[in-house]
């Protein structure tokens, strides 16, 4: 899964093999995961793949000659450079890796490369004796040494006719080198994390309910800030109008509190992060009518009973290094309230909102939030847009409980 806060820019750099035809499969594949991809291509490249179907893929002009006119006013290759976060050449031929290792420049891909002072992907492809060639093999490790990622060839059938190492890697594998590159610089990587969000509705009869006015916001932008930072989320809400976009965000609709008691424990087995942040009815209709009730009498009573505590269930199973995160929502004694919540439910963290801070209240963009670790440590935010809450409580979080 690629980075999705600011989506990736991509320059792919093709050369003259057979292997270039995998390379439009590879423009497919970072396309769809949301990157901006420019293509770099060497006169010998344009003999296997054409300039429509490469421009067509990747929806950019193609870049193939060092002298074409810029209608930018700009030299290409030094704004090519400045605008990539990475170069991916593949296939890369013993010819331009051995132009790299040795700094010659002499046509647009050599002369971008030397310009390039980012991530750079190599994916070699060539004939088994070309690639294990003495010369070959001291270009590779000099590329290695100045930092580049080679993308090892594997063993395979070759344009020659023979099977043996040299056959570039399969654009799929290529596609998540690059991925798992740029996921591991993320704060987030490797975890795991559940987060509820929304309210829920507890049903009285086939029309009514009881419910809150939770929008689910505050949880969405917590799910989404943790997909993007490298987390693998599983997001239980409730019924709510707003859409996940990142495809690391798994999403699981309920409706009713039990509902989500059932799945917020269920899923809660294996996360590193559980966050709380769902507006769950405390209380629901004893018993459901299976039809309408009618307006029969001026005063009608509803008999509830109280719901399962989730937060407290989680923080009786909770693991020694599982992280739980409540939300404590308080209109008076807020202090003193959110820290008896956070003893009591043996939670690592309550977040705290108060409807009294103007900009807190239910379906607004923005929230205000002191949040409480069980260390003692305290954070106090101003009124911000939930996304950027949602920035500083996971921070706060990470700083006093994931780093040593």
């Amino acid at each position: 899964m690629m980075p999705e806060s600011a989506p990736l820019k991509i320059i792919l750099g093709i050369t003259g093999s057979i292997a270039a035809y995998k390379s439009l499969l590879l423009i497919r594949l970072f396309k769809k995961a949301g990157c901006d991809v420019r293509v770099v291509i060497t006169q010998n490249g344009l003999q296997f793949v054409t300039p429509v179907t490469l421009e067509t893929l990747s929806q950019n002009a193609l870049y193939a000659d060092c002298f074409a006119r810029e209608t930018a006013h700009s030299i290409a290759h030094i704004s090519l450079a400045d605008w990539a976060d990475a170069i991916i050449v593949a296939p890369a031929t013993a010819n331009i890796i051995g132009k790299f290792a040795n700094g010659i420049a002499d046509d647009a891909l050599s002369t971008l490369l030397l310009a390039f002072r980012k991530p750079i992907f190599v994916a070699p492809a060539m004939n088994v004796n070309m690639y294990n060639n003495e010369t070959v093999q001291r270009n590779i490790y000099q590329l290695e040494k100045q930092g580049c990622n080679i993308i090892e060839p594997v063993k395979g059938d070759l344009a020659c006719g023979v099977s043996a190492e040299g056959r570039m890697e399969e654009p799929e594998r290529i596609f998540e080198y690059v991925t798992r590159f740029f996921n591991q610089k993320k704060k987030w990587f490797g975890k795991k994390a559940v987060v509820t969000a929304g309210p829920t509705y507890e049903p009285i009869d086939p029309v009514r309910f009881i419910g809150n006015h939770a929008s689910g916001l505050m949880g969405f932008s917590i799910a989404e800030k943790l997909a993007e930072e490298g987390a693998t989320v599983t997001l239980i809400t409730g019924p709510t109008a707003l859409h996940t976009f990142n495809s690391a965000v798994k999403r699981v609709d309920i409706i009713t509190a039990k509902e989500m008691f059932d799945k917020t424990i269920y899923h809660a087995k294996n996360a590193d992060i559980i966050i709380m942040a769902a507006a769950v009815a405390d209380y629901t209709p004893k018993t459901v009518c299976t039809e309408k009730i009618k307006k029969k009498n001026s005063n009608w009573s509803l008999l509830l009973e109280k719901t399962t505590d989730i937060l407290f269930e989680l923080g009786k199973r909770k693991e020694k290094n599982q992280c739980l995160v409540g939300f404590a929502l308080e209109t008076n004694h807020e202090v003193e309230n959110a820290k008896k919540k956070l003893h009591d439910k043996n939670a690592d963290f309550i977040v705290l909102n108060s409807l009294k801070n103007s900009g807190s209240c239910f379906k607004s963009n923005t929230n205000q939030v002191t949040i409480f670790a069980q260390n003692g440590a305290v954070f106090e935010g101003a009124c911000k847009p939930k996304k950027e809450v949602a920035e500083e409580i996971l921070e706060f979080i990470r700083q006093q409980f994931f780093l040593p």
